[in-house]
């Protein structure tokens, strides 16, 4: 009974990797640039200049079928009897699928039992030898396509070359390949291609598919492009597949423009794009800070009913992290579950690394419990967001208690940045105690107290009233050789505005050391110099120029501090207006048709106290020196939250003082943090004022 191999159904010879679907038929196309907006200087071997062949081309009839000889029985043997079958009744399909199906069968055996034989030409040779039946051209392709070991795949190659003398020895050198490709092998890949060239045999598009493919795999996407650009100089042209692949090559290697450029053209082409390329321009965009590109790439994903995978989700948590947008996080991760998804180690690390950042306490701290309770274990980069996140937010008992979950582990260790942390956390806090027993607890395990930690210690000497201790630490700073920086200064100038008035002469000394131009002005003001006109100003000026813009404002809020406490109002005006000028304080005051307001967030106490002040001075001269008229309303912002590490904002205390002024503001009960008055009552009170000779708020 005969057989015809060419009548294999597509699914045998499908290569599971559509770059490179060797045997299936595609309609010729002309060839065109696809370089339309690139032209790179393509730097070819100049061993051939090809014209295109198709892979997809049939194999001609004759080197697929021998047909057998009727007379052929060999002499002296039984006649073989043969019935005849109509081709067209089913009995021939039936007949010619059974045919086929044991034929295949045979060749899957036969590539098994190549990958198993030791890779000797002898050896290889033999195997093919006891196959028992001649082998076609056909036959040849299938059998490399199915087998999968590197070492001796080449031999069977060369092999099959000599014996079958193949019209189309491209597809032979394709399928083998793709033996490399699924080992990963690309320098056995790109040999063969030069051997391909050394005998004459033209590359064709699925050759550099399979390369490219293989690179890809390899993890190599400089490889992949640089495969991706030769294609033009053998005659060879990208399909969209290909053409949808290299987005994600050229991302990963780093040619974003041309990445970029390439999906411009894929959307207005309609490229099938797979999820790896769409995961690939999220990580393009994320890197470049471009967080709304991100969630742009996921909604197209979703437009085109491409469905995300969790490595894309996890990139976008990951991304929205970065930019601080807890929000979107939480939105991201809830159509994760929605969409059947099981968030795994990185989904959670990505969600803490996020709330983390954006210090929102308690997300974090339900991420943080999910993964105890899943039995995942944190990195010491977890451990240490989420201490730090605390020290941040004053969650004390959630630090300590994470802090031990740490040391319990078994997988990971305190590390100087943790220990930092939970020093903070106490310090913030007043716990003497707790932060010298932590501070203990650094240098057992070896780690010497930073700078940020002798800062925090400071601090915490300085909530407790301890002002000999903060000027102990001060000069242990000086004997570690450590040169105190902005933030160090500006501790020593915070603890100067909690500290007694009879004892923040112990602490001009350490600022006069620390900084210098900081002590001239802290002098002034705490000794009460007798000085010319425009000469403290000078200084505070100078101060501002020799500090950076992180910590300009910090320093300005202390100082006025500093001068309300000292009850010295004048003093604290011409600061704030100094602040003004140098744009330190911008937006303090607003005006529209419908309302005036005073904008206190970011401001300290004493700050906003004096912002108060200059403010209300402001209505009297416009309403009772210049006549101007008010709009319907006047409003007092401050800010919603509350400071860290005590359980009163700024509206709290704002409103008791409004109270002692007798002021009709009143907090608003729609707008949190919001205290207005009408025209008329401000106008009413502004009079009063006036009339009772009061000058200050």
């Amino acid at each position: 009974m005969s057989f015809h191999l060419s009548s294999s159904p597509s699914s045998l010879l499908h290569d599971p990797h559509p770059l490179c679907n060797l045997l299936s038929t595609h309609p010729k196309t002309t060839p065109r640039s696809f370089f339309s907006s690139y032209n790179p200087n393509f730097h070819s071997r100049n061993l051939l200049q090809t014209s295109h062949v198709s892979l997809q081309e049939s194999l001609p009839h004759e080197t697929q079928i021998e047909k057998p000889k009727l007379d052929a029985n060999p002499p002296g043997s039984a006649p073989k009897r043969y019935a005849w079958v109509n081709p067209n009744s089913p009995r021939a399909s039936q007949l010619r699928r059974k045919s086929y199906d044991s034929r295949y069968a045979s060749l899957i055996k036969l590539a098994e039992s190549l990958d198993a034989c030791p890779p000797t030409e002898a050896d290889v040779s033999d195997e093919l030898t006891k196959f028992g039946s001649k082998l076609f051209e056909q036959d040849a392709v299938v059998t490399l396509n199915n087998m999968t070991n590197p070492e001796t795949a080449p031999l069977v190659l060369n092999n099959l070359l000599e014996t079958l003398k193949p019209t189309r020895e491209v597809i032979l050198y394709n399928v083998t390949m793709k033996v490399f490709r699924k080992s990963k092998d690309l320098e056995k890949s790109e040999k063969l291609f030069d051997e391909m060239l050394q005998r004459g045999v033209k590359p064709d598009n699925a050759t550099f598919t399979t390369l490219i493919s293989c690179a890809r795999q390899c993890g190599l996407p400089k490889r992949a492009v640089e495969w991706f650009e030769k294609m033009p100089s053998f005659g060879c042209e990208p399909d969209n597949v290909t053409l949808a692949t290299m987005i994600d090559a050229y991302g990963r290697a780093g040619n974003v423009e041309m990445a970029l450029s390439l999906y411009d053209r894929a959307r207005t082409e309609k490229w099938r794009i797979d999820p790896v390329t769409f995961s690939t321009l999220i990580r393009i965009y994320g890197y470049s800070g471009n967080y709304d590109g991100c969630l742009n790439i996921y909604e197209e994903m979703k437009s085109l009913g491409v469905k995300p995978n969790l490595v894309i989700y996890n990139r976008l948590l990951d991304s929205m992290g970065k930019a601080k947008r807890p929000w979107q996080a939480t939105i991201i991760h809830k159509d994760l579950i929605s969409n059947g998804f099981e968030p795994n180690w990185s989904t959670y690390a990505a969600l803490i690394r996020a709330y983390g950042r954006a210090r929102y306490g308690d997300d974090a701290l339900v991420i943080y419990r999910q993964m105890k309770g899943k039995g995942m274990e944190l990195t010491v980069i977890l451990y240490n967001t989420l201490l730090s996140m605390c020290a941040d937010i004053g969650y004390v008992d959630e630090a300590f208690e994470i802090f031990q979950d740490m040391k319990s582990s078994g997988s990971c260790d305190p590390d100087s940045w943790t220990f930092s942390s939970l020093v903070t956390v106490y310090s913030c806090c007043g716990r003497v105690s707790e932060a010298e027993a932590a501070l203990r607890e650094m240098r057992e395990a070896g780690f010497e107290p930073t700078l940020f930690v002798l800062t925090s210690l400071i601090q915490c000497y300085g909530k407790a009233k301890q002002v000999d201790d903060v000027v102990r630490t001060f000069e242990q700073v000086l004997e570690l050789g450590i040169e105190p920086d902005d933030r160090f200064c500006g501790c020593l100038l915070n603890v100067m505005t909690q500290t007694p008035k009879e004892e923040i002469g112990k602490l001009i000394g350490c600022v006069e050391k620390a900084k210098p131009k900081l002590g001239r002005v802290v002098k002034m003001l705490v000794e009460e110099e007798n000085c010319e006109e425009g000469v403290f100003k000078k200084e505070a000026s100078e101060l501002i120029d020799s500090i950076g813009s992180d910590v300009n404002k910090a320093y300005l809020n202390c100082l006025i501090d500093l001068c309300v406490n000292l009850n010295k109002l004048e003093k604290a005006c011409e600061i704030l207006q100094l602040g003004l000028e140098y744009d330190i304080y911008s937006g303090l005051q607003s005006k529209s048709a419908t309302q005036w307001s005073l904008h206190l967030k970011s401001l300290s106490l004493g700050a906003a106290l004096t912002a108060l002040h200059v403010w209300m001075n402001d209505l009297s001269e416009a309403f009772l020196t210049s006549g101007e008229e008010f709009p319907q309303l006047l409003g007092i912002n401050t800010g919603h939250g509350k400071h860290k590490y005590s359980d009163k904002g700024l509206a709290a205390v704002f409103e008791s003082h409004l109270k002692e002024l007798n002021a009709p503001f009143h907090e608003a009960p729609d707008k949190v943090g919001w205290f207005l008055t009408t025209s008329v009552a401000a106008k009413a009170w502004l009079e009063s004022r006036r009339l009772s000779g009061e000058v200050s708020a």
